[in-house]
């Protein structure tokens, strides 16, 4: 096995399960020690389960397994002041931050609660201020060991094309994501301007419909025999209906690891060809 982040720490948020938990565990297996933070709770907006503390300690299981450290601690990334407290603890403990995956995220897309103007808020507030809260968080760490870094963002193909294919699907949390995954980019384009003097590189992957808990539930299966307009929209140019966590995790090493290391500024699809329909 490859150890391509030996004495290196990444911070990811929404570790709980799904793309999060894969990037953590997958950074681990490179040599990486972990910092990784998640909500663990419910928002109202939200009409699938969300991740709860058994699933971060699983994530903690999981990582320990590969023989790497890791400090887990239930935070919101809407709440910088919490944030900026767990990585200072983390960095106590741990020396260091190399890589920033800000992956948190939240669906309100789908079913009646999406409908609501609470659903528009939270995605802004999760999925731009968050990744916005997150890097500034992580900044000072980044920073202070002059050695460089990188920083992905994770978009979405919503962040290069709209997530509504027609009024009948139109809602506060469609246009919440498409906004915040289209603003995102905006960040990453920023960091990468202001931060490149420091060697640190800043990109983004857009996925398609990822295999996690997020697109994988009854919520949105129903919601999709409701719409099939939506469905058609989200149908992939390759032949698959969605791709797999360690499909995203594979891009997240690539542009963090010594392979990607003239890389920053792009927005990378990992979309089975779905932007390009």
């Amino acid at each position: 096995m490859t150890t391509r982040f030996q004495g290196k720490v990444a911070f990811v948020t929404g570790a709980a399960r799904g793309q999060g938990r894969a990037h953590a565990v997958r950074f681990a297996e490179e040599g990486a020690d972990i910092i990784a933070v998640d909500l663990c709770a419910q928002l109202d907006s939200v009409d699938y389960p969300m991740a709860t503390p058994e699933d971060l300690d699983e994530t903690v299981n999981l990582v320990e397994k590969t023989g790497r450290r890791i400090v887990a601690e239930r935070a919101d990334v809407r709440n910088v002041e919490r944030l900026t407290a767990v990585v200072e603890g983390a960095v106590a403990e741990l020396g260091r931050i190399d890589y920033v995956l800000a992956n948190a995220g939240i669906g309100p897309v789908f079913g009646d609660r999406s409908r609501q103007l609470i659903a528009y808020l939270d995605a802004i507030d999760v999925m731009l201020n968050g990744v916005y809260f997150t890097v500034e968080a992580a900044l000072p760490a980044l920073l202070r060991h002059g050695d460089g870094g990188a920083i992905v963002i994770t978009s979405s193909a919503a962040g290069l094309k709209s997530v509504g294919p027609g009024f009948a699907t139109k809602s506060h949390g469609g246009a919440g994501y498409t906004a915040a995954k289209h603003g995102v980019v905006g960040l990453m384009r920023y960091y990468a301007t202001t931060l490149a003097e420091h060697s640190i590189r800043v990109n983004s992957v857009h996925p398609t419909g990822v295999a996690t808990p997020m697109i994988m539930n009854p919520q949105v299966e129903r919601y999709l025999v409701e719409h099939p307009e939506m469905g058609a929209a989200l149908e992939n140019l390759l032949p698959t209906p969605v791709v797999e966590c360690g499909d995203v995790t594979e891009a997240m090493v690539y542009l963090c690891s010594e392979s990607g290391r003239f890389i920053t500024g792009v927005t990378l699809p990992v979309d089975a060809g779905l932007t390009v329909r």
